[in-house]
């Protein structure tokens, strides 16, 4: 149903609809027709447009066709028409597949769908199904701003309850749309007379969910296990037990039954999902998470899009968004910013470059005082590298490489974001900077463009710069996994730009790297062994360093550790111990606020 060109508002449409039928050119007009019931789809004068156009051609539906790639206004016209010719079920059924297509439309609140004596027409199997229809596509729960289009099929539900009032299925389905537009105690009532007029596993299934959205948990595991004993092979339904059980914290009681519906099927989705997930909250153990995104990958025909991996990794370092930078030098950013006033600040030690570098473009006027550098001393690199990306005069670092090209800026800026579900998604959004050239990827990441007119553009330029500047730097090494792949890993240029950059001075780019090299061990199996390997040895260096003096990335290394796949257990102890120092707190205001909102954005469905 591919979108029509918005340029004419539904008045005019209905304008030329009329001088069409008056030419007799009937096609034409069902265009307009069609046309203006995506602008206005309950418009009276839409509506009473069509009916002469029924009338004109006698209720031809070949005005209106179906296919592939069908308009989402024909197929709305074609559902009201249907009803006008007494087969309401069939126009019912396009509209709930407009609803689905666009569910913030109301194409349904039209007098011939909530008319009280609808479902006496109606066989109350195929009103459930409809409604069946319309849940199968709508969020659970629907959000308040998207539930007035759904109205009317609540409407209609009530209104076939009342004619069909011991419908088991009718009432169960009818119980699942009112549940999911926050009519709880409806819900519950409904389902539960289906349930009295006869017990099914789908029945006890529809009770099961009101009561849990009723808060009554209890009820809700009885009836989910009455489902279960009347269908012992619906796994699905062991799933949402452990769902309800490991939310209510009782996890061992969880695992319990998803180990049972294991035992049937080893491979069902839902319950390796919830498996992983549920072992992960448990244990905190990044393997489980990586099995997952192993099953996923080796399975990509399950039976329905799962949240459970996006829903482990929202919100924690590394996993699901880029940690946010600290030190003195930031703090004297942010203060510069929020005062548009000149600030000065005395570092006790030299900074990762990238800092020092963003806080003189973003504030000038920032005065900044090193006061010794000490050893090791940061401004080298940790191993010999051909590939120096910073040179300094004293304790002022300055970019080696050109800036990139136009084209390679304004793809990162399209692109580059804090947050994402997971690595392995991560890493299928970085494709598009496949083509660009290795050059381009390197000079991104001493010059990052400007952040992009957006909501969140703007208060990072505005709030804290630094957090965008580790954006691109992020999504630049994630374009370097990208780059020449029909290399060989042991041998590849990316691996061994990755190496470089994670070996060389101490900077925010050494964190972006490593989290390139991280997210390959997260798709490709092959590589596991070398890239614990290769962050094992840089976490012992950033360990020893830090018994020398502070070292400002060492707990976002150790994040990144963590999220390793098989890193070894000594090494994994060393992380466990250097996360545990003070981690970048989230900034305060509007960007503290926005922060929250974008690592929120990927929540289990």
């Amino acid at each position: 149903m591919p979108e029509d060109d918005p340029a004419l508002s539904a008045e005019e449409e209905l304008a030329l609809a009329r001088l069409a039928l008056a030419e007799g050119d009937l096609r034409h007009a069902a265009e307009h027709v069609a046309a203006a019931l995506v602008r206005a789809p309950t418009l009276p004068e839409v509506h009473e447009t069509l009916a002469r156009l029924a009338a004109a051609s006698g209720g031809d539906l070949d005005l209106f066709p179906l296919g592939h790639h069908a308009f989402v206004g024909a197929v709305v016209a074609r559902a009201h028409l249907l009803a006008a010719a007494g087969r309401p079920a069939e126009g019912l059924d396009l509209l709930a597949a407009a609803t689905g297509y666009a569910p913030a439309v109301e194409w349904a609140a039209v007098p011939w769908v909530t008319a009280p004596d609808l479902p006496e027409r109606l066989d109350p199997e195929r009103t459930a199904r409809i409604l069946m229809q319309v849940c199968a596509t709508a969020p659970d729960p629907v959000p308040r701003r998207l539930r007035d289009p759904l109205r009317p099929y609540l409407t209609l539900a009530r209104n076939a309850v009342a004619v069909h009032p011991a419908h088991p299925l009718l009432l169960g389905a009818a119980s699942a749309l009112a549940r999911r537009l926050g009519e709880i105690a409806l819900a519950v009532t409904w389902a539960s007379r289906g349930v009295r007029a006869q017990p099914t596993k789908l029945g006890e299934v529809w009770l099961g969910y009101a009561y849990r959205s009723a808060g009554r948990t209890r009820d809700a595991l009885a009836a989910l296990q009455r489902a279960v004993a009347l269908d012992p092979d619906d796994l699905a339904v062991y799933a949402d037990i452990a769902g309800t059980l490991a939310d209510h914290g009782r996890l061992d009681e969880a695992l319990d039954w998803i180990d049972r519906a294991l035992a049937k099927d080893p491979t069902f989705d839902c319950a390796v999902h919830t498996a992983h997930r549920l072992r992960f909250q448990r244990d905190g153990d990044v393997a489980h998470l990586v099995a997952l995104a192993d099953f996923v990958r080796d399975h990509p025909d399950d039976t329905h899009e799962h949240g459970d991996l996006a829903e482990c990794c929202r919100g924690r370092p590394w996993l699901g968004q880029v940690t946010p930078a600290g030190g003195p030098v930031l703090d004297a950013l942010r203060q510069a910013l929020a005062a548009d006033a000149p600030v000065a600040v005395r570092l006790d030690g030299l900074e990762p470059p990238s800092a020092m570098r963003t806080a003189a473009v973003a504030a000038p006027g920032l005065a900044v005082e090193v006061a010794a550098v000490a050893d090791p001393d940061p401004r080298e690199p940790r191993r010999a590298t051909t590939c120096q990306l910073w040179r300094y005069d004293g304790t002022v670092a300055a970019p080696t490489l050109p800036t990139p090209s136009a084209e390679a800026a304004e793809r990162i800026r399209q692109l580059a974001h804090p947050a994402w579900p997971h690595p392995p998604a991560a890493y299928d959004a970085a494709v598009g900077l496949a083509t660009l050239d290795l050059a381009d990827l390197l000079g991104v990441l001493l010059h990052p463009p400007a952040a992009p007119a957006t909501a969140l553009g703007r208060v990072l330029a505005g709030q804290d710069p630094s957090l965008w500047v580790r954006c691109v730097q992020v999504w630049a090494c994630l374009g370097l996994l990208h780059h020449r792949t029909d290399e060989p890993w042991d041998g590849s240029t990316r691996r061994r730009v990755l190496l470089e950059l994670l070996w060389g001075v101490e900077d925010w780019i050494t964190e972006a790297a490593m989290f390139a090299l991280v997210t390959a061990a997260w798709v490709d199996p092959a590589v596991r062994t070398d890239v614990a390997r290769v962050a094992a040895e840089r976490l012992a260096d950033v360990a020893a360093v830090a018994r020398e003096r502070p070292v400002p990335i060492a707990v976002s290394l150790a994040h990144l550790a963590l999220a390793t796949p098989d890193l070894d257990p000594s090494a994994r102890a060393v992380a466990e111990s250097l996360s545990a120092g003070p981690a970048p707190a989230i900034p305060a205001g509007a960007l503290g606020r926005l922060w929250r909102r974008l690592t929120a954005l990927f929540r289990r469905a």
